[in-house]
């Protein structure tokens, strides 16, 4: 089934509306907890929303932390979504908790002044850095959702793609060969969203 898509799913949020926006693309979906499906899946979306030492306890505790590896090394392409674009980098301060180490860097908290509120959360432009077909058809500075108080610092020039400020600037799109994650929400995100979704699920890295 070349057009399904695979979400997986480890206790870490309402996985409804990333499926129901797949859908309205066309595609079907699997959502599993199973790590021999998420290793065989054609394209997997890895979404996530809550505290990243829980949802790598549940990872661990599934055997998706090394179902999601052996998927990545394929070359498969492989987008995470909020948590799922965080958790994939080597470590989070959140509970000073090792991560899956699919790409490198880690995951900090918003350096924001004392009144500002954390968690960050609304509609916010997205900046893209660096050209990808997953941004096809869309305009930079686009608005997107967002709800996160912790955000990716990637290592290196190569992985950032996209950048928000909120009280400075973070990095809000990242990824690297197969690979692609942004931390807003593109299934909250309206038209703009599930354009990302649909480029993404026709995307061949």
């Amino acid at each position: 089934m070349k057009d399904r898509v695979t979400i997986v799913d480890y206790r870490a949020g309402n996985l409804t509306s990333v499926q129901l926006a797949v859908e309205k693309t066309g595609r079907r979906v699997l959502v599993t907890d199973e790590p021999e499906r998420v290793r065989v899946a054609p394209r997997v979306i890895f979404p996530g929303v809550g505290a990243a030492p829980a949802a790598m306890g549940e990872l661990r505790r599934a055997g998706l932390h090394e179902a999601l590896a052996d998927y990545a090394a394929t070359g498969r392409p492989l987008l995470g979504i909020c948590l799922g674009a965080q958790i994939i980098l080597e470590h989070s301060e959140e509970g000073d908790v090792p991560c899956l180490r699919l790409l490198k860097g880690e995951v900090r908290r918003l350096e924001v002044p004392a009144e500002a509120k954390v968690p960050h959360m609304g509609w916010n432009a997205v900046r893209f850095v660096r050209p990808h077909p997953v941004w096809d058809g869309i305009e930079s500075g686009s608005q997107f959702y967002f709800v996160h108080s912790y955000a990716p610092v990637p290592a290196g020039d190569e992985a950032p793609m996209g950048v928000t400020d909120y009280h400075g600037e973070f990095v809000s799109a990242l990824g690297r060969a197969n690979i692609v994650a942004c931390q807003f929400h593109p299934e909250r995100s309206g038209r703009i969203g599930l354009r990302l979704l649909d480029n993404f699920l026709s995307w061949n890295p």
